[in-house]
């Protein structure tokens, strides 16, 4: 980055990492500089939760608004009934209104807490574009909207060609949701005079195109941001657990289960981190992402415990930090763990043990449990199991049953 940026924001998001290219670095720090600037993220409303991978851009809305700024949380209401095409090799399922209002309500619970909403000047505020989507008359946007879009640069497109490419089907509803999203942009500006959007950067070529639209119909300097797609140092994508998404709704996910995902950080990583993920000084992220040997550890755990706060509150994360020490120092049970409840009449009858493993979430399938039993990476009440097909009963279950998957991963079996 050759041009030296001057404005709080920029200059946080340069210092730790956040950006992967901007249409106009200067022009936006320059705008930065003037007064609030109103910056919105999109959100297609998919799940009933956002998962880890969402929450660098999260983290970006929130140092938004520290530094000054505007936050705009755009649901997809409208959007989500299409499903964004870029980079599957299938068409989404489509949810009905119902369900997406509910994944909106849902979603809204982790951004209350990253976000300040309210009616002040840099207050965050949430939208929907079902609000300008639903409404909209087809044979007027295709002349007012359409016309400013060319076929041959959005077949050019990777989300598009990639799926050209591979000859795989593309509906002309999923090929119509560039120019939404474009509208988007545009009506957000109108409404609100948003000058920037920001997203992920597979999104860049979208943005660009969303970036043009409003310049050239309203003639309005605004621009773009794009954040990097994060991997781990060992090449995996970032957010993804043995488990599954790690979800930031504490009812899908436990605080535990993502305190434990942040303490499980590659040792690489943990700097890199520190500096996205958290609030801490950019010395203390460099001076424990330094750290050497079994030091590192201390290092993750203060990563997990500053997320699982911003995420859930400290005292979960007091909590889960408690459990972890009471499982893996002191060889316990965590009260906290992710739990399995069985009933009276299961635990009667009887529940294989490679049963609960896929019930507790430690394995995927039964043929995975299978395998993790008889490889040696399943142990029950900290000792090694090889009969997959042992029956758990009631007998069994006078105490916490834990079970446990490699080294880190733990669970709960109970009675009701």
């Amino acid at each position: 980055m050759t041009y030296r940026v001057r404005s709080d924001f920029l200059r946080v998001m340069s210092e730790r990492g956040f950006i992967a290219d901007c249409t106009d670095l200067q022009g936006l720090d320059e705008a930065l500089l003037k007064g609030t600037v109103p910056a919105y993220i999109g959100y297609d409303a998919t799940a009933q939760s956002l998962h880890v991978g969402h929450l660098l851009n999260i983290m970006v809305l929130r140092w938004l608004q520290n530094t000054g700024h505007k936050p705009i949380t755009l649901m997809g209401g409208g959007t989500t009934k299409v499903g964004d095409p870029s980079f599957r090799a299938d068409e989404r399922p489509l949810l009905t209104p119902a369900q997406i209002d509910a994944n909106i309500a849902s979603m809204q619970q982790v951004f209350d807490k990253y976000l300040s909403y309210g009616a002040g000047a840099n207050d965050a505020i949430m939208l929907n574009n079902a609000a300008w989507l639903d409404g909209l008359n087809y044979l007027e946007f295709l002349r007012d909207i359409g016309r400013h879009f060319s076929v041959n640069r959005m077949l050019s497109f990777e989300s598009v060609k990639s799926r050209l490419d591979r000859e795989q089907s593309l509906s002309f509803l999923e090929f119509n949701y560039m120019i939404l999203q474009a509208y988007d942009f545009l009506e957000i500006h109108r409404r609100h005079g948003c000058l920037l959007q920001m997203g992920g950067s597979d999104q860049w070529g979208n943005i660009v195109n969303w970036v043009y639209l409003t310049r050239r119909v309203v003639d309005a300097q605004v621009f773009g941001l794009t954040t990097p797609l994060l991997t781990t140092s060992d090449g995996r994508k970032t957010g993804k657990s043995q488990g599954g998404a790690v979800w930031l709704n504490g009812d899908m996910l436990s605080p535990y289960e993502f305190w434990q995902f942040w303490r499980n950080t590659t040792d690489a990583d943990v700097g890199r981190f520190l500096k996205l993920y958290t609030e801490l000084p950019l010395d203390e992220c460099h001076r424990l992402g330094a750290l050497q040997g079994a030091e590192i550890n201390d290092a993750k755990v203060v990563l997990a415990n500053a997320v699982t706060t911003l995420c859930h509150g400290a005292e979960a994360a007091a909590a889960a930090e408690a459990t972890a020490r009471a499982v893996f120092e002191a060889g316990g049970i965590g009260e906290d763990l992710p739990r399995v409840t069985l009933s009276a009449a299961e635990a009667a009858e009887g529940v294989s043990l490679a049963q609960l493993f896929v019930r507790a979430g430690l394995a995927k399938s039964g043929k995975d449990a299978k395998r993790l039993i008889a490889e040696g990476g399943a142990r029950m009440n900290d000792e090694p199991v090889s009969d997959s097909g042992l029956m758990i009963r009631a007998g069994d279950l006078a105490e916490p049953l834990k079970l446990t998957a490699g080294r880190k991963r733990h669970a709960l079996v109970v009675t009701a």
